[in-house]
């Protein structure tokens, strides 16, 4: 699918590896969520639009890139996504955040909205939503249905485990979307479960059960 992009980097990969671990605490997965985001989040603002300034460096006068437009969006899905926020602010420290609250229901596997706060003038801003997880992709079709409902158009999805139903649910509900993966796992479980996964991330970034 021309729309999904599937991270290939090594230090991607290697840092996946640690945070399937069941030993792996929950400082050390906290980072790696972060570090995770940042590395996906430089290859998913490639296309952040620029204009050239002229400046004063300490040898002469020059023209010189610097982002160009609104500040972009950063949106996590909670709660999950908020672990992933803070790398991508390392990145673009100006970008705006808003957040989307979506749980699921544990017989059906569908979400439900309980909260959704996002920045103004969505429709200049490019726009990424969070959440570490893809398993039916249903909590990420509703919430890019939001972010469109709110005028949002440029909008990327970031996640750094995905199941191949979770894929193909979001890219067919959403093909004018850019879908971002760490990595595809084999298979969701009858529990709608990523397997092998890596546990519940939410559980695991804020060390509860």
């Amino acid at each position: 699918m021309k729309n999904i992009t599937i991270m290939e980097h090594p230090l991607i990969k290697h840092k996946i590896t640690v945070m399937r671990k069941t030993d792996t605490g929950t400082y050390e997965f906290r980072k790696l969520t972060e570090e995770i985001a940042m590395l996906m989040a430089y290859e998913a603002l490639r296309d952040l639009p620029t204009v050239n300034i002229k400046i004063e460096t300490p040898v002469e006068p020059c023209e010189s890139p610097v982002i160009d437009g609104k500040k972009p969006a950063v949106v996590p899905i909670l709660r999950a996504g908020l672990g992933m926020v803070s790398g991508i602010l390392s990145l673009v420290p100006s970008a705006k955040v808003g957040h989307i609250g979506l749980f699921r229901d544990e017989t059906t596997h569908l979400p439900h909205e309980y909260y959704c706060k996002l920045p103004q003038s969505l429709e200049e801003r490019k726009i990424l939503v969070l959440d570490p997880m893809l398993a039916t992709g249903g909590s990420a079709v509703a919430a890019v249905d939001l972010i469109k409902k709110h005028n949002g158009k440029d909008i990327s999805f970031m996640s750094i485990i995905a199941a191949p139903q979770g894929l193909q649910t979001l890219s067919q509900a959403h093909p004018d979307i850019k879908i971002f993966v760490g990595n595809v796992d084999r298979e969701l479980n009858e529990n709608a479960y990523i397997c092998p996964g890596l546990g519940d991330a939410g559980d695991r970034i804020f060390g509860t059960k």
